[in-house]
């Protein structure tokens, strides 16, 4: 029988419209969590809103936009509250991977990567926790990092860098949000099985499996196993912390032969 951890929840997750992202709203939704699902491009919201809803039976309203504007997220906010009246859950999880020969990084690159990943991030998780300051009772708050927060990665400073300040920022609001019964933490995937990843890479999951010290790739469910856990009464007396999910491979951290990678951002 599926567990109900979240039944009469609100959960908003951003960037969900495939990946990652989605099987986060998707398991928010199994387990009982009304779900705002968030993507920059508003079919792919609607699409994967509708397919969730459709499966689980849960509400899962598509809320489409850009999270580097900061009037958008906090839309997102007042959305939950319009729709359910409360939010218990803010998953940050829209971000954009950036490749790039540091020696010709541009600014425009750099200013957008930054903007997604840590303006969209921090802001949202403002709104989150203002939110759950005014309705009493505390709340979750969940970052999305990554392993190139914790190893470099060629042609990734400037994406490893906003994952690792993600990180900092965790381990900083735990002073402002504990009084309030809120906790902030972060999960840092590893090289996950995405349709996105084998579409540049149809060799993806082959790849990897055999760069982790257990001989397997990640999964999009294995990142919303620790989401969820991070957003359950399990992990009540856990802030400020990292679970880096990626089979090891950060014990080690070889890196493939690759040219770098096409930006993605969701």
């Amino acid at each position: 029988m599926t567990q109900m951890r979240f039944a009469n929840q609100t959960a908003i997750v951003t960037g969900a419209g495939e990946g990652i992202g989605y099987e986060v709203a998707r398991q928010f939704c199994a387990e009982g969590a009304n779900v705002l699902l968030n993507d920059i491009l508003p079919q792919r919201a609607r699409s994967a809103a509708k397919a969730i809803a459709a499966e689980t039976g849960a509400s899962c309203l598509a809320i489409p936009g850009d999270v580097a504007d900061v009037d958008t997220v906090r839309g997102f906010v007042d959305e939950a509250l319009a729709r359910f009246g409360q939010l218990d859950v803010c998953v940050c999880n829209a971000g954009l991977t950036s490749w790039g020969d540091f020696f010709e990084y541009q600014p425009a690159d750099f200013e957008r990567v930054l903007n997604v990943n840590l303006r969209g991030s921090y802001f949202l998780a403002q709104a989150a926790a203002r939110q759950f300051r005014d309705q009493g009772g505390g709340g979750r708050i969940v970052l999305m990092s990554s392993v190139t927060g914790h190893q470099a990665v060629p042609y990734l400073s400037a994406y490893g860098m906003t994952k690792a300040a993600l990180e900092m920022l965790a381990r900083n609001l735990v002073l402002e949000l504990s009084p309030h019964s809120i906790t902030i933490n972060c999960v840092a995937p590893g090289a996950v099985i995405t349709p996105r990843n084998l579409n540049d890479d149809p060799n993806y999951e082959k790849t990897w499996a055999g760069l982790t010290p257990l001989g397997q790739a990640i999964q999009p469910a294995d990142i919303a196993n620790a989401v969820l856990f991070l957003a359950s009464p399990a992990s009540a007396r856990i802030t400020g912390q990292t679970i880096v999910v990626d089979a090891g491979w950060t014990s080690t951290s070889p890196i493939p032969d690759m040219e770098y990678g096409k930006d993605y951002e969701n």
